[in-house]
């Protein structure tokens, strides 16, 4: 690999507190990671502040943050950067939401996956949705899975309305937490996302894909959940900040609109699903592609996220592993001692809770001719004690490419 390319492998979620279970160690303590470890060690470690207030908890903030992006100026919503990952156009005054196909039980939210839907299932459920609600104004997206797209048009509807994360809400009772009007004018864009809220069950408990879920005693997408609404903004293209070309590499339309929004180009890869089933071998080798031809590759993964989530110990163990030995450790054999590695999470989710902290993350950066520090495993306890310090705002990508970093 020619020098000077550099890599930086996010592993959603990754980040986690000390579990008795695991005898006061976290996930990333327990788990064999080699390929991490590695870089720690032949590199420089500290922490990363990933979500200031007052912005949400949310993988879009995270994921700007560490690329180096100015919240205050640049963050219009996650709905937005969802419509850009699935190549939807939004005209002037469009406004963009996060769709969740959700299973609500009693009025609790009871799963912010809907089950873990598939993609052709989603397709029915959101098929069903544009039939009983569409318009010339109100249209409807299929995404990956769960997650999915609604597009409002017209200037009766402002994106001034404020909402809650499904993940953080689960055994709540979705009436506590609907959309409400941030200003005046949102209040007819209020009354439509609520009644969609309202009547969608209605609509979904019809589909083909739900009866045999019924059937079959699985968990029904059985109602929907609208947040995170936006209007396209200007993100600022990374080869104009740091004068390179790159790539991103993620199954999941947030984090693929935000590489498109930042001039990035995308890379699909098959079977890339955005849970545990991903195919881990076919990220790292569309990385070492891409870094042929790129000078930087964003290879986001998924499934540590989804799976702290369901506050699953064991599956979070199995996942971290996964990323080191089938991407991470791959990525290095194949790229070689030139390679610029970091590797970071964009936030933690504990299992004990499920849910965003915005405790700062760790971070390990190796890059050539720079020497190392004292710390030889990469987690969350070694490396508050690496020589980076506490980094935020623009301070990794600054590291990694303007070779300076905000001293603290």
């Amino acid at each position: 690999m020619a020098p000077g390319k550099t890599i930086i492998f996010l592993g959603d979620g990754m980040a986690d507190e000390p579990i008795a279970e695991l005898g006061g160690r976290t996930p990333l303590q327990a788990a064999r990671t080699p390929g991490m470890d590695a870089i720690a060690r032949d590199g420089r470690c500290g922490t990363l502040f990933t979500l200031p207030e007052p912005f949400p908890t949310s993988s879009e903030v995270a994921n700007m943050s560490v690329l180096g992006c100015d919240l205050a100026t640049e963050f219009h919503g996650r709905g937005p950067l969802e419509a850009a990952g699935r190549n939807i156009p939004l005209g002037p005054g469009d406004k963009a939401f996060r769709v969740n196909l959700v299973t609500v039980a009693g009025g609790i939210l009871k799963d912010y996956s809907g089950g873990r839907v598939t993609e052709d299932e989603g397709r029915e459920l959101i098929d069903l949705l544009n039939r009983h609600f569409g318009s010339e104004s109100i249209r409807f997206y299929a995404g990956v899975s769960y997650r999915n797209i609604l597009v409002l048009s017209g200037p009766e509807y402002s994106a001034e309305v404020a909402t809650e994360k499904p993940d953080d809400n689960h055994g709540e009772r979705v009436a506590d937490h609907l959309p409400v009007a941030s200003q005046h004018a949102a209040r007819n864009t209020v009354d439509l996302l609520r009644r969609i809220m309202a009547e969608a069950p209605a609509v979904l408990e019809k589909a083909v894909a739900n009866r045999r879920r019924r059937a079959e005693g699985r968990a029904e997408a059985n109602a929907v959940w609208i947040w995170s609404g936006g209007e396209t903004g200007a993100l600022r293209k990374l080869s104009d900040k740091y004068g390179i070309s790159s790539a991103v590499i993620s199954a999941v339309d947030v984090i693929v609109g935000l590489g498109r929004c930042l001039g990035m180009d995308v890379i699909d890869v098959p079977g890339a699903t955005g849970y545990i089933d991903t195919n881990y071998e076919g990220k790292a080798d569309a990385a070492v592609e891409a870094l042929r031809t790129r000078d930087f590759v964003f290879l986001h993964l998924e499934a540590i996220d989804e799976v702290s989530h369901e506050q699953d110990l064991r599956k979070k163990i199995a996942a971290i592993e996964d990323f080191d030995a089938r991407v991470v450790q791959r990525v290095l054999r194949a790229a070689g001692p030139d390679l610029n590695a970091a590797v970071l999470p964009d936030h933690p989710v504990p299992i004990a809770i499920g849910k965003h902290t915005r405790t700062p993350v760790p971070v390990a950066v190796r890059m050539a001719g720079a020497e190392p520090d004292a710390v030889q495993v990469y987690n969350e306890i070694s490396c508050l004690q690496g020589s980076l310090g506490a980094m935020a705002d623009g301070d990794l990508m600054n590291l990694l490419f303007n070779r300076t970093c905000r001293p603290r």
